[in-house]
């Protein structure tokens, strides 16, 4: 089994805006900084990780700089893979912008149907990319690895793992900003388990917006 440890990245300044993100967006706030401190030191209190994987966006490398520092490694491996749901033109827009052009459509995602917010990526897309991610690491042999990434991708792998049907992704919670996600798996997905959701690192996690 390999045990995966999900890192949401800490509140970017866009967050902080109340803006969509997706593929876009900006580095961390100053609350953002502080929350990724505290979770490098949280992360340092639970071992060691047989592998580093990241978003290649700037709010996931600026999260896990503090703990490359703190552990000196610098083998982090970045896979694109792992990056937010793209959500098109709406990336940048504040929800409230949105909303007011296009409620039908944010109205129709949180009931659950799929669409393709701004043009941009469904869920059933980001489970795709996703999954095949995982099971990339989970056949590698390693035992446990830490994956710094976005609430979106955090959200659709554990929908998967709990076998949830297309569109379950809107069940869950947002995870917020710098929580904890532990999956574990086996070699061929067959065993997949939740062991952990949404923990905070710290307290005020911030935004549980996922995108």
């Amino acid at each position: 089994m390999t045990e995966l440890v999900l890192l949401r990245h800490g509140e970017s300044r866009w967050n902080a805006e109340d803006r969509y993100q997706g593929q876009q967006g900006t580095g961390l706030s100053p609350r953002g900084h502080d929350q990724a401190k505290l979770a490098a030191e949280f992360l340092l209190t639970t071992g060691p990780f047989d592998q580093l994987v990241a978003s290649d966006l700037q709010r996931v490398t600026e999260t896990l700089q503090p703990y490359l520092d703190a552990c000196e490694r610098p083998d982090v491996r970045v896979d694109t893979r792992w990056r937010e749901i793209d959500v098109g033109t709406w990336g940048g827009r504040t929800f409230a912008e949105v909303y007011a052009e296009e409620p039908d459509v944010v109205d129709a995602f949180a009931s659950g149907q799929d669409v393709a917010r701004g043009g941009g990526e469904t869920f059933a897309q980001l489970r795709e990319r996703v999954w095949e991610a995982i099971r990339e690491i989970a056949t590698s042999g390693a035992r446990r690895v830490l994956v710094v990434t976005h609430g979106g991708p955090i959200r659709v792998a554990t929908a998967s793992t709990l076998r949830l049907p297309p569109g379950g992704e809107v069940l869950l919670d947002p995870p917020v900003n710098c929580s904890l996600t532990t999956l574990q798996v086996d070699d061929l997905l067959a065993v997949t388990t939740l062991t952990a959701y949404n923990l905070p690192t710290s307290a005020g996690a911030g935004s549980g917006a996922a995108s």
